[in-house]
């Protein structure tokens, strides 16, 4: 086995990185990339808002993630005790005759 490197192995040199420092890899793993889930409407405005809230942690690294998941986690129980606290329609009339 040879010690040298032949011109195909040979790392290019890049003229606008300085002279001994490497440059950073493009696909560094631990650099935020959007996870591309889809997000379907459900019909809700409060509830989609959070879904599209939900994005931002593509853009965040990992130790950012937890802060958006608890405000939408938040947001998705606000709306939903919202729905929970709305009249809704009278209780239909009992037909029986309550027998004491």
């Amino acid at each position: 086995m040879s010690d040298t490197v032949s011109e195909s192995e040979a790392p290019v040199a890049d003229p606008d990185v300085p002279q001994g420092l490497a440059r950073e890899p493009e696909d560094d793993p631990a650099a935020p990339s959007p996870l591309n889930v889809q997000r379907t409407p459900t019909g809700n405005a409060e509830v989609d808002a959070q879904l599209r809230r939900l994005a931002d942690a593509d853009h965040l690294a990992t130790d950012g993630h937890a802060e958006v998941y608890e405000d939408v986690h938040r947001g998705l129980r606000d709306a939903l005790t919202a729905l929970d606290a709305r009249p809704g329609p009278p209780a239909p009339p009992s037909h029986h005759r309550h027998r004491s």
